[in-house]
């Protein structure tokens, strides 16, 4: 009976949580185009402290069952974000961890608020958590950090002469079909790589899964080093979705600026190859999108490299 009763103060918690995150995510995503701290730490938290003291509140309830409703919470609004197509779900699993952590600790916030009694007048908590997401994101939005670059370096020892394995890094034939997980969910990966001409300003095409990386070469040092700028590049993913949608996140938050291969030749007589991509990324906070994003170079590095040292010792 008593399961029955609280069934209305649960779908209430719940309902206002998830409209809550929705209303700020639809801020932050399509009016601010920002996707930072105030969307992925600080809306996840706030949802954690409103569903725990909308549902424990002069409801005597178990520990448990305030972070289930946590965390239930969390998952319906990634399913709307899902089913309304502003996401897709290779981007939801990406930011579930760090959603589901913040949401925890806004659990237990609310949980201490509970405890405490320090929750007189819960609407009015509820007002300032709720205004706080917005002015966090609006803060976030005038506030415009350039991003340092970053850079990421992969290396493979080929058992071939840098001449030979030069002809391979100018331009590579078709790749297999790839069987990481990433690539088979969405991640652009490449194809093939084509080039235009010889020596610097020539432009060469790194061909993807989602379209074509555009790099006029900027330093041609046959067989060493070849270094190259990126001009054009194509969306970093295909997102998997119900619908055929395009998230602001895919256009100009990860930038590729440039690139090199690198051929030293060793003292065994083989080749070290050395890829490095320089980029910068717009989404935030980096100490965790960086850590997707440099894992998702490294995993295009290595298949590229590892087809280049196939290619080379055939």
């Amino acid at each position: 009976m008593e399961a029955n009763q609280n069934l209305p103060k649960k779908a209430l918690a719940i309902l206002l949580t998830c409209a809550l995150g929705w209303a700020c995510a639809y801020l932050a995503t399509i009016v601010y185009r920002d996707y930072a701290f105030g969307l992925f730490i600080w809306l996840p938290l706030v949802m954690g402290i409103t569903s725990t003291v909308l549902y424990g509140y002069k409801n005597p309830t178990d520990k448990k069952e305030l972070r289930l409703i946590s965390h239930v919470s969390l998952f319906i609004f990634c399913v709307g974000l899902l089913l309304i197509a502003w996401e897709g779900v290779i981007c939801v699993l990406m930011a579930a961890p760090i959603g589901l952590f913040f949401n925890w600790i806004g659990y237990q916030i609310g949980l201490m608020f509970l405890k405490q009694g320090t929750v007189k007048e819960p609407p009015v908590l509820m007002l300032l958590a709720m205004l706080s997401v917005p002015m966090l994101m609006a803060f976030e939005n005038k506030i415009k950090v350039k991003d340092a670059p970053r850079s990421v370096i992969t290396r493979v020892e080929i058992r071939a002469t840098p001449e030979k394995v030069w002809k391979n890094v100018v331009e590579f034939p078709q790749l297999d079909e790839p069987t990481e997980l990433m690539f088979k969910m969405g991640i652009a990966y490449p194809i093939n790589a084509k080039i235009e001409g010889q020596g610097v300003g020539a432009i060469r095409h790194c061909n993807f899964s989602t379209g074509s990386f555009v790099e006029p070469i900027t330093k041609w040092a046959q067989p060493t080093l070849l270094q190259f700028d990126v001009t054009e590049q194509p969306e970093p993913m295909k997102e998997l979705s119900f619908y055929d949608i395009h998230p602001n996140h895919l256009h100009g938050y990860w930038v590729s600026e440039r690139g090199q291969f690198k051929l030293t030749q060793l003292p065994n007589g083989n080749t070290l190859l050395e890829g490095t991509t320089w980029y910068r990324n717009k989404i935030k906070p980096d100490m965790y999108w960086t850590l997707w994003s440099d894992f998702i170079v490294h995993t295009i590095h290595e298949r590229v490299l590892n087809h280049i040292k196939k290619e080379a010792e055939r």
